[in-house]
């Protein structure tokens, strides 16, 4: 199945004199987020920039630098400078497709460099900083790498053209070669790149129409992918400095506790302990090696102030929740009628607060003298870690200077930088550069969770039972209004709060959406979380739309269908997923079924189907995925596979097992015993299949995720007839009898572990 379009500029002349207004074209994003200091109009442009000249000589001087992305010398070889982080998402390779199909260079002639922080050269426009996330970076960087790409090819021709005295236009690019065919010469990319800088900048640029693309749509290895099956990629929690030492970390177990007294002597009595350092809410031992930290910070010995929030516990926050859903005053997002008369039909969910759990735990490497600051990372903000670094140091930010590094997952949380202030923190007050590595318990006790919700949700039916209006109102923390307070709306609504709700594909005529702010207690933070709004949204909606499907006595995938007739891309999605899977085919084992969602998250439109088993004795089994999804033009078509399959069973992982609860003012959870995830005996095989057509890229990094949950219930429910309206699957409510229910309480497992 595909559709046909044509993307604006695609094989066009591009004015360059006219990018600066045109940047976030295309981009389909609800905020700016205004989250940096640099000048918006200035980011991510494919001409040279005020800042490019300093940029390029602090990166060796290359011999052609003509913008903030590329630089090649006279041997001809060719570094790109990524404006995005890498975490594992696959932006490095797809970036780099980007430059060489414009360029004229193979995928293997290009090195790719993690830029330095700057706002003016690679802020993302949407995001208003030098922010990797929100599933931006593609979306960002498909026009204006092109066209850097094409940038630097018109002048590299130009000069080979010059020198051989021909019209440039009768000139051809292959593999970093310049060929003139008429007169059989060759010349290569360093060999012009010295007359090339010295050229003006092109007003305009010839795009590739996608129908010659050599790179772009096609499955392309990964170009990160050799180092790190050596083992020689280098993270942050990898790096060594000369005369490094390692510290570890304890924290006050409440949140927003303090340090009262510390007795570290204990802990200086074992061998290789160097140093016991202090902040106001944490304790750090520094030793040769991390075990001697470890051991130091177990042998310690610290009296804490537990704060405000010492009796803080998860009903609490539930019942204070709940509270704002129902009797806050609320900011409307979306009212576009008075609610018709016909029969309201009502439901209530309920979404926990979910921690990040990335592979790599937090760490940084911080080396302060009286005149600089290094910092070595792994982050999806580099500015602002320098801006923390300066803050924190008194230095000013043009001596604060951060080695990024490739990053062991972010899922948002490296979109904050509170390790980053911790280590410098603790650095200032040595002599020597320090490793600060946080456990994987320090990890999760002190990750900035992803908001809980309390959401209502009510639809008038026809009837027919067709949807003719819908109301969502919604409860939650806003990790905009803490991230970018700039970004929120000038009536205080926070637009991430409603992401997927507002804007819907259904045809339903009207709707109110409603979002009430719910402040968090005072040191419970939270933060972006892979998703973000639409993880909690689309679970909302989507277990909403199956019950007004099963409410009228419709099949999920025609009740859908019927209300899809002004979203073709939707449809689209939903028809290829329902064929792939084998909807309404052959029937199914007892207690097995399958379960749809649908969405258009980040500017992409997928639908998942979910076939899943739950055993008598509530055990969940997941035994298929299929995800069909319209995501534009591609550009690395297995990264899209991998993107998306990686966030389907992220977010099955989430709906099934994670949930942070709240004990005695502090996270109950530890560790991947209590926070688990998926194991590879239990994933499902995900299958992935693609609309294409010639629209414009979409979000991919968090799409898969968003869409996981809803899929999920939905299966469940039509597995056992049992609706779940909290997350994450509560097992017990599914067991089948009596008999069964014995057999899960025989077992004693704790919660989140296998039942044997």
């Amino acid at each position: 199945m595909s559709t046909t379009s044509r993307t604006p500029s695609d094989g066009d002349v591009v004015d360059l004199s006219r990018r600066h207004a045109l940047q976030s074209g295309g981009l389909a994003i609800a905020f700016l987020w205004l989250g940096g200091t640099g000048p918006v109009s200035a980011m991510i442009n494919a001409r040279r920039q005020p800042g490019d000249a300093a940029a390029a000589m602090a990166d060796g001087n290359p011999t052609f630098a003509p913008n903030a992305f590329i630089r090649v010398d006279t041997t001809g070889a060719v570094r790109l400078v990524m404006p995005s982080v890498e975490m594992g998402q696959g932006i490095y390779t797809g970036c780099s497709m980007l430059l060489a199909e414009e360029l004229g260079v193979g995928l293997d002639q290009i090195t790719v460099e993690h830029s330095p922080p700057s706002d003016e050269l690679y802020g993302i426009p949407a995001l208003g900083g030098q922010i990797t996330g929100g599933s931006t970076s593609t979306r960002a960087t498909w026009q204006v790498l092109r066209e850097a790409g094409a940038v630097a090819r018109t002048l590299l021709v130009t000069a080979a053209a010059a020198q051989w005295k021909v019209d440039p236009s009768t000139c051809t690019v292959d593999r970093g070669e310049i060929h003139h065919a008429p007169s059989a010469r060759s010349v290569g990319f360093g060999e012009v790149a010295t007359a090339a800088a010295k050229l003006p900048m092109p007003d305009k640029v010839q795009l590739t129409d996608p129908k010659d693309f050599k790179l772009l749509g096609k499955p392309m290895r990964r170009v990160d992918s050799p180092d790190k099956i050596k083992g020689a990629t280098q993270f942050g929690i990898d790096v060594r400095v000369p005369g490094m030492k390692v510290a570890t970390v304890v924290s006050c177990p409440t949140l927003g506790g303090k340090v009262s007294t510390v007795d570290d002597k204990a802990a200086r009595a074992i061998p290789g302990v160097i140093d016991v350092l202090r902040i106001d809410d944490a304790v750090a031992v520094v030793g040769e090696h991390f075990w001697a930290a470890k051991q130091g910070v177990q042998a310690l010995n610290v009296t804490w102030d537990y704060g405000p929030n010492a009796t803080l516990d998860t009903q609490q926050l539930r019942d204070a929740l709940a509270d704002s859903a129902h009797n806050g005053q609320s900011i409307v997002a979306s009212d576009t009628g008075a609610k018709p008369s016909g029969t309201l039909v009502q439901s209530e969910y309920q979404s926990p607060m979910l921690a990040h759990a990335t592979m790599e735990p937090m760490n940084a490497t911080v080396w302060v003298t009286a005149d600089k600051c290094e910092i070595w990372t792994g982050t999806q903000v580099p500015m602002r870690a320098a801006e923390e670094g300066a803050r924190i140091t008194g230095l000013p930010i043009d001596k604060v200077v951060v080695h990024n590094q490739y990053l062991g997952g972010g899922f948002g949380r490296r979109l904050e930088t509170d390790w980053v202030q911790q280590a410098v923190a603790f650095a200032k007050q040595v002599s020597y550069p320090v490793k600060v590595i946080w456990t994987r318990e320090e990890d999760i006790h002190r990750d900035i969770v992803r908001p809980m919700y309390h959401d209502l949700i009510s639809a008038v039916v026809d009837a027919n039972g067709q949807p003719v209006w819908y109301g969502y109102r919604t409860s939650g923390g806003s990790v905009l209004a803490r991230f970018a307070p700039g970004a929120m709306d000038k009536n205080g609504m926070d637009s991430d709060a409603v992401e997927c709700v507002v804007e819907i594909p259904y045809d339903i005529p009207h709707n109110k959406v409603e979002w009430i702010r719910h402040n968090m207690p005072q040191g419970l933070v939270v933060g972006w979380w892979r998703g973000v709004g639409s993880t909690h949204n689309l679970f909302v909606v989507e277990s909403f739309m199956d019950e007004l499907a099963h409410r009228a006595n419709k099949d999920p995938l025609e009740y859908r269908r019927a209300l899809l007739g002004k979203s073709p891309r939707a449809l689209a999605v939903l028809n290829l997923a329902a064929e792939k899977i084998g909807w309404g085919g052959q029937p199914l084992p007892a207690r097995t079924a399958r379960g749809i969602s649908l969405g258009e998250p980040f500017g992409s439109h997928v639908c998942a189907i979910v076939e899943a088993e739950v055993t008598p004795q509530g055990e969940v089994r997941l035994r298929r995925v299929v995800v069909a999804l319209d995501c534009g033009i591609a550009v690395n078509a297995s990264s899209i596979e991998a993107q998306v399959q990686g966030g389907v069973l992220f977010g099955l992982s989430a709906a099934l097992y994670n949930g942070i609860t709240v004990k005695n003012g502090g996270f109950e959870q530890t560790n991947f015993n209590n926070y688990r995830s998926l194991r590879i005996n239990e994933a499902p095989i995900v299958e992935v299949h693609r609309v294409i057509n010639g629209e414009p890229p979409g979000g991919l990094g968090e799409v898969g995720t968003a869409i996981a949950a809803p899929a999920l219930t939905n299966a469940i429910f039509a597995a056992t007839g049992v609706r779940l309206y909290t997350l994450p699957v509560d097992r017990n409510r599914l067991v089948q009898n009596s008999d069964a229910l014995k057999s899960v309480a025989s077992a004693s497992v704790p919660e989140g572990r296998d039942v044997a």
